[in-house]
């Protein structure tokens, strides 16, 4: 594997080192790699964990003094409980092991499952799009519960609204604050870009322009904590699934690992050149980031301190989804869509000019793709822009390659997709101008929800006799 391909992260960019920045030493006698952690803050709510917070002791530690050691013989009842403590730890690291297999042959069943059921997708009328409006600005993100029964959406207006799907209605909003506003106002002042939610759906997340992440209880919108460290706006989230461990990427280039339960900052990940721009992750320990500008993008293995870097856009990389464990799908400026392997370095197909082009004749532009999003473990995945069109794609056998399904027509920039987990429909978070900036404004365009539903071919004779 060549050495841009594979980078480990043994001195995390010793000139970008800062107080912020998770310290990593190798200990000369034991040649043990260690991570320091944040000190565990009080466990009370709406509290503010930093990841500066490891560095604010200025107290200097002593030097060891050197003692003799003490041999003393074990006894018997010592070495049975030594072995038997053994023995629990041996059992416990197969037991996780046996788990995250268990679980990845669960997801491939389900995979197998998906395809039978999106194999015989149609577009829907236009009629049946249910729009939800009550953002007064461009929609920027949003989640669908576990349930499927709910959906979280931010904006630029910085409120957060929970809507119920079969109804359209508000459950609840929580309302943006004014700029200056910050230390007396529950809840964000800035832009909000990007939002996540645990897979057991107890917790929400979301990030912003003023370099903050909050974390909900999302059944009652309750504030719980607040996560500083970040240098720039917060572009991307993800809840590693099946726990509360929380993955955030920056403009500021970095990816940090938090926990939620505890309340608590965990370490820092450095390497992309550019502002950071979207993170997706699934069950395993790691997780994959698209690179702006600096084209690339990467597959972080929080364990082993290691990154895959991929290389295959022209432009820069806005947003990025993983289809299953091993393959994901990106989006670029360039207008093009790509599918990717973590095996290989280079995408397995790329799909230029996916929404067409704009402009006068002979200073055409691509139209940006804004969103992709994935129906997990499936060979479904939809990709969104500004040109009037949701676009639905099918992978290939063996993922080789991106064949058009069906577009959806739905007018604006279109900033989020989301598939529900039962793959019964599609939300598209949309509004009049892109989620990072306001290069254009589409003013016949509605800042909305777009609920697509995902009508299958009744089956045939045949199917039904098999």
């Amino acid at each position: 594997m060549s050495s841009s391909f594979f980078i480990k992260n043994k001195e995390n960019h010793k000139k970008g080192k800062s107080p912020a920045v998770s310290k990593r030493k190798s200990d000369g006698d034991s040649g043990a790699k260690s991570i320091k952690r944040a000190k565990k803050a009080n466990p009370k709510h709406n509290e503010e964990i930093s990841s500066d917070s490891e560095t604010e002791s200025s107290a200097v530690p002593k030097k060891r003094q050197p003692s003799e050691e003490i041999e003393y013989e074990e006894t018997p009842q010592e070495k049975k409980l030594r072995l038997a403590k053994l023995y629990l730890e041996q059992l416990k690291e197969e037991e996780e092991k046996r788990a995250e297999e268990e679980s990845f042959e669960s997801d491939l069943i389900a995979g197998r499952l998906q395809e039978e059921v999106v194999r015989n997708l149609i577009a829907p009328d236009a009629s049946e799009i249910r729009v939800l409006r009550g953002h007064k600005l461009p929609v920027t993100c949003l989640v669908i519960t576990p349930d499927d029964k709910c959906i979280f959406s931010a904006a630029k207006d910085c409120s957060i609204v929970k809507w119920d799907v079969e109804s359209g209605k508000k459950l609840h909003t929580i309302p943006g604050g004014r700029k200056g506003t910050e230390d007396r106002h529950v809840g964000h002042t800035a832009h909000i870009l990007c939002m996540a939610m645990s897979s057991d759906g107890k917790y929400l997340a979301t990030g912003d322009m003023n370099k903050l992440i909050m974390i909900w209880e999302a059944e009652t919108c309750k504030h719980l904590y607040k996560f500083t460290g970040h240098k720039g706006p917060v572009s991307g989230l993800s809840f590693r699934k099946g726990t509360h461990d929380l993955y955030s990427a920056s403009h500021d280039r970095s990816v940090k690992v938090w926990n939620v339960d505890e309340n608590a900052y965990v370490e820092t990940l450095f390497g992309h050149q550019d502002a950071i721009t979207g993170l997706d992750s699934l069950s395993r320990e790691r997780c994959v980031t698209a690179g702006g500008r600096d084209r690339t993008v990467r597959v972080w293995k929080i364990a082993e301190e290691s990154q895959l870097v991929f290389y295959g856009h022209e432009g820069s990389i806005d947003c990025i989804q993983l289809i299953n464990e091993e393959h994901m799908i990106t989006g670029a400026d360039d207008g093009s869509v790509c599918l990717w392997s973590v095996n290989k370095k280079k995408p397995l197909s790329t799909v230029k000019q996916a929404h067409g082009c704009h402009g006068d004749a002979g200073l055409e532009q691509p139209h940006w793709v804004a969103s992709v999003a994935a129906l997990q473990n499936s060979d479904t995945v939809a990709s969104g822009s500004h040109n009037s069109q949701v676009q639905l794609w099918k992978c290939s056998q063996n993922y080789r390659g991106l064949e058009p399904l069906f577009s959806v027509p739905v007018s604006g920039f279109v900033n989020s997709l989301k598939f529900s987990s039962s793959g019964q429909f599609l939300v598209a978070g949309v509004g009049q101008e892109h989620r990072l900036g306001r290069w254009w404004r589409l003013k016949d365009a509605k800042n909305g929800i777009y609920i697509i539903p995902l009508k299958r071919k009744p089956p045939t004779q045949e199917e039904v006799n098999d």
